[in-house]
């Protein structure tokens, strides 16, 4: 049977878009790590007999008529969608669900608070999530979440269908999962990427001690406004700042030219297999290390990210128990991917199950899709890696700039075309001020 799914996705799996149209219209949703579990999720769906399209964001609670039309079925993966920052986007999406007739299956949902999960944090959001709940769950079996510290907190606002299934971006190769370290020691020469989420200040020494330790250290930054400083160089408000955390041109990891940027999780996954090790803050940071079949290790420094490293078992630390002269050498010794490995058939059979009882297929039990699916991301040609603008080839920065001076005029043109309209209006309102006057006499 055809099933049409509408899948909660920024862009999908095979939509390319060169980085400086990425960053103009933020087709990585904030963060590129979106793009791992979304498409992870399409892959999944991507069944012979499935039609998905992303929503590209979109939740517009009247555009419900439209999508009760067109699909059969609602795939809403979502990150860290309970939290503060995220209420005014939760709560139109809880309005559009309200006014879906077709079932609706949230697909690993997620918590954000503390690492020590403080439920009085989250207390001006109990409403939204539970509204949001109550929305899916009349269009839905049970709930997805992350973790076991999602799960605690949709217990406690009263929601006893939620079920435990990680994140899709885990399950990106079905059950076949593993992570080996290809030597028994990490030294100084070795690869190494690191991940950084830029408002964790306590990575500052760390990245001080790695990048004069490691010369074949590279940065690999996820968010929107560092593809912005690498494309264009800093912000106006930013500029001749400095800090020591790499967001700035100034920094040394941007002046030497080892910082790497990718907008599709594809070259990226096989730009991080020529690593040795891994590590940081960003919890998909580390999972794409890990699904590309490099040794990964997490400083879990909230809820969100110490949930799914507990759940699949990737190696972590606390981020605040962790020195600021810790070595990747030493993280890696003791990284241990023994239950990773082991664990993650049966989390596989878990996530599927999930599935089966929303009545959704997956590629991996639909002969070749899967398969297929791999051979059409070989056969597409996704944008290179964004590096510094100091070491970006003079011609693509020359079509940067044109790109911008083409920009510009389209904006003058648009501006041009605004005004000359409020002239007209303001012209049509002098004339028929006067008019009506006559038209009293």
């Amino acid at each position: 049977m055809h099933q049409r799914i509408l899948l909660r996705a920024r862009k999908g799996p095979f939509d390319v878009l060169s980085p400086e149209d990425t960053f103009a219209r933020n087709w990585i949703g904030d963060n590129n790590g979106n793009l791992v579990f979304s498409h992870a999720a399409h892959k999944l769906l991507a069944t012979s007999t499935a039609e998905i399209t992303p929503s590209l964001f979109r939740a517009d609670p009247r555009e419900a008529d439209e999508i009760n039309e067109k699909y059969d079925v609602f795939v809403i993966p979502l990150a860290n969608a309970f939290r503060r920052s995220f209420v005014n986007r939760l709560v139109p999406m809880t309005r559009l669900i309200e006014r879906l007739k077709i079932p609706v299956v949230v697909f690993g949902v997620g918590v954000q608070t503390n690492v020590d999960g403080d439920r009085e944090y989250l207390r001006p959001i109990d409403e939204p999530v539970a509204a949001f709940c109550r929305a899916v769950l009349d269009r839905s079996h049970t709930i997805g979440v992350r973790g076991e510290v999602t799960e605690s907190y949709l217990r406690t606002l009263g929601f006893s269908a939620v079920e435990q299934i990680g994140c899709p971006s885990m399950f990106l190769h079905g059950d076949s999962l593993r992570v080996e370290k290809a030597k028994p020691a990490l030294s100084t020469e070795d690869r190494v990427a690191l991940n950084i989420s830029p408002y964790v200040s306590s990575m500052a020494g760390i990245i001080r001690h790695h990048h004069a330790r490691y010369p074949n250290l590279r940065y690999l930054p996820q968010d929107l406004k560092t593809l912005g400083t690498l494309l264009y160089g800093d912000a106006p408000e930013l500029r001749g700042r400095s800090n020591d955390i790499p967001v700035h041109t100034s920094h040394p990891l941007f002046v030497e030219d080892k910082v790497r940027m990718f907008v599709d999780p594809w070259p990226w996954m096989e730009y991080l297999s020529g690593f040795d090790f891994a590590f940081g803050t960003r919890i998909h940071g580390t999972i794409t290390a890990l699904i590309s079949g490099t040794p990964g290790y997490l400083f879990a420094h909230d809820s969100r990210t110490l949930e799914l490293a507990r759940y699949f078992d990737i190696p972590h630390r606390i981020m605040r128990d962790v020195p600021a002269d810790i070595d990747a050498a030493q993280l890696y010794a003791e990284a241990d991917y023994t239950a990773l490995n082991e664990g993650h058939k049966a989390r596989f059979a878990a996530v599927t199950t999930f599935l089966a009882k929303h009545d959704l297929g997956h590629s991996f039990a639909d002969g070749q899709s899967a398969t297929l699916f791999d051979q059409r991301v070989r056969e597409t040609t996704y944008p290179p890696v964004v590096r510094p603008a100091t070491s970006t080839a003079p011609a693509e920065l020359l079509a940067r700039i044109q790109r911008l001076r083409d920009e510009n005029a389209s904006l003058r043109e648009t501006i041009e075309s605004l005004r000359g309209q409020q002239l007209r209006e303001r012209v049509k309102q002098a004339v028929r001020g006067p008019a009506r006057r006559l038209l009293r006499r």
